[in-house]
């Protein structure tokens, strides 16, 4: 039984790139104001009292779990919801009155793709661009373009309908970005997707941002908000509990040293055991088999492990983890990250 160290891993901004409010610097007024933001549907509130400001060539992210309120936030910022309440401000443009007003300056890539299934990924790049106005003969040489940027030059011919998941979430992405807006909206980009698909989503969505597309995306995945986000926003029930960058939102919790416990078999009442023979440090038994340890000051694995011996079980492996942004989520919302994961395999995705 060893100790292995675990991590996360990310692209790190420089820690330069971002103001006293955490907006990135060098862009002047907000790209994307929001202020008191709301919209109930019947009797039920789906958004509350929401204010966020996006900096131009920011990738800004909106985690919470599915219902949070994230979808209706983007269709009330792309004109296809109208807010109750509040205002929208996009590159200055005011929204609040005309919904539509700033259409020709975002892309939107919904969650669920609105392509047309029987024509092909050329045609419906071409389609959707001439719905932006672009020229018969930009449009196709944008499309083929795009096509061989996106991987899918060879499958420009076939019907979109025959396409799998990963290419379909690509050409959708693809479409999103035929008039090169200066802003795009992804709901969701990687809901439903396997692993490998997730991966090349994320380096399709981390490549338009640097180069300079304005990125508004939501996600119920921690792993994919902390890899790809400058700043993210924390949406539990249509309100914003917390928003900040990455760096600083982890903050915190660095100084405290956490360790995950692997062992052999169900140990009955295990957090009152744990709590009573290791009364400073917090234990969380994560389900049949593993437990969660987190103490203010090195964690000294030898008792541990004798306390499970004790017990009769088998410790398989013991790992010093770096704090997270899972650990902020939990703390901060106090929606358990076995519950957002647990959202992530019912819609069948992978992060």
């Amino acid at each position: 039984m060893g100790i292995q160290e675990s991590g996360r891993v990310r692209n790190e901004p420089s820690p330069g790139n971002f103001s006293v409010s955490g907006m990135a610097k060098g862009a002047g007024p907000p790209l994307i104001e929001v202020c008191g933001l709301a919209k109930s549907f019947g009797q039920v509130p789906a958004v509350v009292d929401v204010d966020f400001e996006v900096g131009e060539g920011e990738l800004f992210g909106f985690l919470g779990p599915n219902g949070a309120g994230k979808t209706t936030i983007i269709n009330m910022l792309t004109g296809l919801a109208r807010p109750d309440a509040g205002s929208i401000r996009i590159a200055g443009i005011d929204c609040s009155l005309d919904p539509k007003a700033a259409q020709h300056l975002v892309g939107i890539v919904p969650d669920e793709s609105n392509l047309y299934p029987e024509l092909t990924g050329f045609d419906n790049l071409c389609f959707c661009g001439a719905l932006y106005g672009m020229k018969k003969k930009a449009r196709e040489a944008r499309a083929r373009d795009l096509l061989k940027e996106f991987g899918l030059s060879e499958a420009a011919g076939r019907k979109f309908g025959g396409y799998s998941k990963g290419m379909k979430r690509r050409l959708t992405i693809a479409a999103g970005i035929i008039h090169e807006p200066r802003i795009l909206f992804l709901d969701e980009p990687t809901t439903g997707i396997d692993v490998s698909g997730a991966r090349q989503i994320r380096r399709v969505v981390s490549d338009l941002h640097g180069g300079g597309t304005t990125i508004f995306l939501t996600t119920h995945y921690i792993e994919e908000a902390e890899r790809l986000c400058d700043r993210i926003a924390f949406i539990v029930s249509g309100r914003i509990i917390r928003t900040d960058t990455v760096e600083r939102l982890i903050e915190p919790v660095l100084e405290r040293h956490v360790m995950h416990i692997a062992f052999s078999r169900r140990v009955p009442e295990l957090d009152k055991k744990l709590a009573s023979a290791f009364p400073r440090i917090e234990c969380c038994v994560q389900g049949e088999g593993l437990v969660r340890i987190e103490a203010d000051e090195p964690v000294r694995v030898g008792p541990i492990v004798r306390f499970f011996e004790e017990q009769g079980v088998e410790v398989t492996e013991a790992r010093r983890m770096r704090p997270s942004l899972e650990d902020v989520f939990v703390r901060i919302t106090g929606i358990e990250a076995e519950a957002m994961r647990k959202e992530k395999e019912k819609m069948g995705g992978g992060v």
